[in-house]
């Protein structure tokens, strides 16, 4: 899986280091799923709802340009997929 990839699984993998607060999970599968499905500017809009920062912001827009460039839609489902199954996990 190309870094891009990697990135997208890594802010699900930080699920598993909630300690079971479920009340993440729904606000951390909402965000992958607009950055993985919309595009840069819905989601940055998305972003500036939480951190207006014009350096943010600019890097965000960056970052998703650069995941949309670089994964594959079988990437997409596989993040997808790996959330899903962290969120029926019983511990969250």
């Amino acid at each position: 899986m190309k870094l891009a990839g990697a990135l997208v699984l890594l802010g699900a993998v930080l699920l598993l280091t909630s300690g079971g607060d479920c009340g993440i999970c729904p606000v951390i599968k909402e965000d992958a799923l607009l950055f993985i499905y919309e595009t840069p500017e819905e989601y940055t809009d998305y972003v500036k709802t939480y951190k207006d920062d014009p350096l943010i912001v600019g890097n965000t827009e960056k970052m998703k340009r650069c995941i949309d460039s670089n994964l594959t839609e079988e990437d997409k489902a596989h993040a997808i997929a790996f959330i899903e199954k962290i969120e029926a996990s019983p511990t969250c």
